[in-house]
């Protein structure tokens, strides 16, 4: 499934909350970085990045996301599954 990226102004808590679909690789985190940053420059509203509805997110995609999550005004939500899933692998290792 192709990543979908859906935009939601909250404007009276001055925030963005960016919902991503499918399946997230490389190239599709870097856009979500840079989309995030640009939202984040103009407007600086905080920005939450919700990983919900994901099927995929490999681990270059995560390391980008990681490296957003640690700048001040971002916010991952939604990754509990892939948490959970990371969980089950290693204990059937």
């Amino acid at each position: 499934m192709p990543t979908q990226i859906n935009q939601i102004d909250l404007a009276d808590e001055r925030r963005t909350v960016l919902r991503v679909e499918g399946e997230m690789l490389l190239d599709d985190a870097i856009l979500v970085e840079k989309i995030a940053t640009s939202i984040n420059e103009k407007n600086r509203n905080q920005i939450r990045i919700d990983l919900a509805d994901l099927d995929l997110i490999d681990s270059e995609a995560a390391s980008i996301l990681k490296r957003l999550s640690d700048r001040d005004g971002f916010e991952i939500v939604g990754a509990e599954i892939f948490l959970q899933s990371a969980v089950d692998m290693a204990e059937r290792s």
